[in-house]
């Protein structure tokens, strides 16, 4: 019997690769995360821009406490069973009023992760998100065709590594992915999906879990961390992240550091160049 979803939720994201909204915390908790992710940016402002944006659970609490939230982790339960490693998080904050965006693509293209087929994204809005100011798109049904093949832009608004796209793609087709403060959603890491600028007077904050994954699952690329949150590893394919003891504590970011720098060397593998991404 299911966790958290029901029967029907589960066919629709076998069906669709998507599955939206759910809800997690309250909009007034969601408020506290935010308001302590921006306390954050404050203090240590060049820890959390660019690729400091990577991985930020490994030395922020709140973020940690999201990453371990029996809820979410009852859903993932739900999708592809007990025994759950986490791989890593991204913060995704578009600016008001900026062409920040993020082109058509799927999230497994580049990270080295196999194999993909049970591994799931998770993307919680900790403020509104909506067409105004970017929210999510998807493309229905386009986990069922494989990986595509994605051409490398670099583009200087996109929010991407590598600015990879998926090209042709038919607009007309997308769902978009409306959440309230506090609601999240959850993607195949196969599912094409993107997202336009902020065209709104506030910053549009998104916090993704990206990827939680079976222990099964190998890192392709090279050696990286992950956490495990919810039962057993009987694989032990990845060295185990630990959990930060407060905000930016010493080993914490030490970790952090030494994730991220092999987090760089998987995602730009092969590339002709690199950004602060």
């Amino acid at each position: 019997m299911p966790k958290f979803l029901t029967p029907e939720q589960i066919a629709d994201y076998h069906r669709d690769g998507f599955l939206s909204p759910l809800d997690l915390l309250s909009e007034q908790e969601a408020g506290q995360v935010r308001s302590e992710l921006e306390a954050a940016e404050r203090r240590w402002p060049e820890a959390l821009k660019g690729s400091g944006r990577n991985n930020a659970h490994l030395c922020l609490s709140s973020l940690d406490t999201i990453v371990h939230h029996p809820v979410l982790l009852d859903a993932i339960e739900d999708l592809i069973g007990p025994d759950i490693l986490a791989y890593g998080t991204v913060l995704f904050i578009k600016e008001p009023q900026q062409p920040g965006f993020v082109s058509w693509h799927q999230d497994c293209r580049y990270m080295g992760l196999e194999p993909h087929r049970l591994a799931v994204s998770a993307w919680l809005a900790l403020t509104p998100s909506d067409q105004v100011n970017g929210c999510m798109s998807m493309i229905p049904g386009s986990h069922k065709n494989g990986v595509e093949d994605h051409i490398e832009t670099f583009g200087e608004t996109n929010i991407l590594t590598r600015g990879q796209t998926i090209p042709d793609i038919d607009e007309g087709k997308a769902v978009d992915l409306v959440l309230k403060p506090g609601q999240f959603s959850l993607h195949s890491m196969r599912t094409i999906h993107g997202s336009r600028p902020n065209q709104g007077d506030d910053r549009r904050i998104g916090f993704t879990i990206q990827c939680y994954m079976t222990p099964e699952t190998k890192q392709t690329l090279g050696p990286v961390m992950a956490q495990l949150v919810r039962g057993d590893d009987a694989n032990h394919h990845f060295e185990y992240a630990p959990r930060p003891k407060h905000d930016m504590d010493q080993d914490a970011v030490t970790t952090r550091s030494r994730n991220n720098a092999q987090w760089a060397e998987i995602l730009y593998a092969g590339a002709n160049q690199r950004r602060d991404y």
